[in-house]
């Protein structure tokens, strides 16, 4: 099969904890993979040493920090990650499938954490140097599905109020509005399958797939 090596692009996974992205975004790596394409999936925070020892902080429950904290170590991950991994795979033309991004800062941060949206905005731009995914699947789920498929032993976030998570998923979903060119919603409440059905047709629109 011939590589497209001339391909790149940034489609990320964005969602509240538990509604599956993390699955569909190792499904579409293999599915990319299989058809010729070079794909690194990544995630946020994470995937390099920097970012990942970030990740635990900010993760770990028994380290309560303030809101403004919080922001700005997820800011330093995101660009140690696009500085180290996510630009230089996008001009070797790689497709990088990215585990949360910006927009999971802006719906935590912004709406969850009820930090001003102009001032987390200015510092996602600051963190990825303008880089701007091609392509955003947002996978909605109500708050009981969520919390059915979350682990018996939730992270810091992961064990935050209905009420946090509920303005979280708002959030997204006023993002995903405003913005509908590079962002779609999908039902997540569906089987992984038929869940992954529909972002395949999503991710066929946006490259060149046969």
């Amino acid at each position: 099969m011939t590589r497209r090596n001339h391909a790149s692009a940034l489609i990320t996974f964005e969602g509240i904890d538990g509604c599956g992205k993390s699955t569909q975004a190792a499904l579409v790596g293999k599915y990319l993979a299989t058809r010729g394409f070079r794909v690194k999936i990544l995630r946020e925070p994470g995937s390099t040493p920097v970012a990942e020892r970030i990740r635990k902080i900010l993760l770990n429950k028994r380290e309560p920090m303030a809101a403004i904290t919080e922001l700005l170590l997820y800011q330093a991950a995101r660009a140690e990650l696009v500085a180290q991994e996510i630009k230089p795979l996008l001009d070797r033309h790689y497709i990088v499938l990215c585990d949360r991004f910006y927009d999971s800062t802006t719906a935590y941060q912004g709406y969850g954490r009820k930090l001003d949206l102009r001032t987390v905005r200015s510092l996602n731009k600051i963190a990825t140097g303008g880089i701007v995914p091609d392509l955003t699947l947002v996978f909605d789920v109500d708050l009981d599905t969520a919390e059915r498929r979350r682990g018996r032993n939730p992270d810091r976030l992961e064990s935050e109020s209905r009420a946090f998570f509920s303005r979280v998923r708002s959030g997204f979903l006023a993002i995903a509005r405003s913005e509908r060119k590079r962002m779609h919603v999908i039902d997540a409440t569906r089987t992984v399958d038929e869940t992954f059905e529909a972002v395949r047709n999503l991710v066929e629109r946006k490259l060149p797939v046969k």
